[in-house]
């Protein structure tokens, strides 16, 4: 995006990771999703008269997962704290989170963005339970009406906290994009933003190019994907340029995205944490975490994205750009490394899943793990390509077809009769059709006119209804050419 280069944009994010746990953080009730409305409750998560949170194993190990990934490190003790506000999903009146001493500070994430790399700090990660979810009926008889589902409240998250390092709306993506898939590598987290399992705030503000101080921020909001957040980003930091060229003051303050209009728009004052009357929560002793159960989950994390593009470009030899889109989910980096493993020629299968896969399920918006070829398909495809059954361009439209109906590669081949001509009579009598009917351009080619050439080809290719055996076809071509 283009902004003018006198202001530079400060944007720290704020994320909130649903973990994968079962139970809910302070209570048994289950974590699951879509049931329904207020099903899943107790009175510990709704806050009854005389019930106690008692914390939930998990989530500590999750968080201590997610911290060590980040590089952060681990504080010996941390302390839950109330945090104090009223709103209608919000049964007990406050949500239990960590303040003063969370769990886990000073750790960084690296990014890659155009060739070029940068490492945004992590300020803390601390655990906190989720509020609950209003429903907003519009066209109810009665008017507008409201409704409240409980179900998601004390659902465990944790909250990871940027440092105010990103400079643009591609970096805050790129940030993203890498946390959710450390997130996911982990397996404490399923990245699912349309659920609101990853969902993330952001603060921006501007300031003149070279001076260290801060501007005001805003803090956006609504915002469900990694499109929404650039788009939201992009969209304030021209509204805030437009207002300070006009010496008009920020106002700090809460704004939500309408993805529809693509615009931000006011929903209140930003609240400072004094606002929120912190303390520490009298139910919930301070939580102390043994050394040595750190260092058994360090020992037990999985290899985690940078680790594994790092080693698909040495052990695969496929270029780092490759190793870096192919890393960028755990189910992607699943997928190559199954046909790699059935198929083999690494570089291959990176280009099919680079270049043609990736481009349908980008279509469809869909992840890898809701692609309809399995691994198993792909190879599939590409043998028959090996064997001569099919060539290259037919197998783009074979998977084309793959994708769109589920079947395997060898069925549409048959149904479509796409076998690959390669009997050389059948392809040598194409060929010299083609040169007798165009005397003009075999002429020109003997003249040294050598992209003529290519016109000879798709004319075989076409007599062939494109079945024609593309190596073959270019050696009889030069083969009957240089006889004239």
């Amino acid at each position: 995006m283009e902004y003018r280069m006198e202001f530079e944009p400060v944007i720290g994010l704020e994320v909130h990771a649903q973990l994968l746990t079962k139970s809910k953080i302070f209570c048994g009730c289950s974590t699951q999703f879509g049931a329904e409305p207020n099903t899943i409750t107790c009175p510990v998560c709704t806050g009854q008269p005389g019930s106690l949170p008692v914390l939930n194993r998990s989530v500590v190990e999750f968080t201590i997962r997610a911290a060590l990934a980040a590089h952060c490190g681990i504080a010996p003790h941390s302390q839950f704290a109330r945090k104090n506000y009223f709103y209608p999903d919000l049964p007990k009146g406050y949500q239990i989170s960590q303040y003063e001493l969370p769990l886990a500070t000073g750790g960084y994430i690296d990014i890659q963005l155009d060739n070029r790399k940068k490492r945004i700090g992590i300020i803390r990660i601390h655990m906190e339970e989720d509020a609950g979810k209003l429903i907003h009926d519009l066209s109810s008889e009665r008017g507008a009406m409201s409704y409240v589902d409980c179900n998601r409240t004390g659902v465990p998250l944790i909250e990871i906290v940027s440092a105010p390092d990103i400079r643009s709306p591609e970096e805050a993506s790129a940030y993203l994009r890498k946390l959710r898939a450390i997130l996911m590598f982990l397996d404490i987290c399923d990245g699912n933003m349309e659920e609101g399992s990853f969902r993330c705030d952001a603060n921006i503000s501007l300031r003149p190019k070279g001076r260290e101080k801060f501007g005001v921020k805003t803090e956006l909001k609504n915002m469900n994907s990694f499109r929404n957040v650039q788009k939201a980003l992009e969209f304030e930091i021209r509204r805030q340029t437009a207002l300070l060229d006009q010496g008009e003051p920020i106002i700090q303050e809460t704004r939500l995205w309408d993805a529809a209009r693509a615009v931000t728009s006011s929903m209140r004052g930003k609240e400072e944490a004094h606002d929120y009357r912190y303390f520490p929560d009298p139910d919930l002793v301070p939580l102390r975490v043994n050394p040595d159960w750190i260092e058994s989950i360090r020992r037990s994390l999985p290899e985690l994205p940078e680790a594994k593009k790092a080693r698909f470009s040495k052990e695969y030899g496929i270029p780092e750009y490759d190793a870096e889109v192919l890393t960028s989910s755990k189910a992607l980096a699943n997928y190559y490394e199954t046909c790699v493993r059935a198929y083999g020629k690494p570089k291959v299968v990176s280009n099919w899943i680079m270049s043609e896969l990736l481009r349908e399920l980008k279509r469809d918006e869909r992840e890898i793990d809701e692609c309809p070829v399995p691994a198993g398909n792909l190879v599939q495809l590409l043998r028959l390509i090996d064997d001569g059954t099919i060539s290259g361009k037919m197998a783009k439209s074979v998977l084309e077809e793959m994708y769109q109906t589920g079947k395997k590669a060898e069925a549409i081949v048959q149904e479509k009769a796409l076998i690959q001509v390669t009997d050389s009579a059948e392809i040598e009598k194409a060929v010299d059709g083609v040169l007798s009917a165009n005397p003009k351009e075999v002429d020109a080619y003997q003249k040294g006119k050598e992209k003529v050439f290519g016109f000879f080809v798709g004319q075989v290719m076409k007599a062939t209804q494109g079945k024609g055996n593309p190596q073959l076809v270019n050696e009889l071509l030069r083969k009957k050419l240089g006889k004239k």
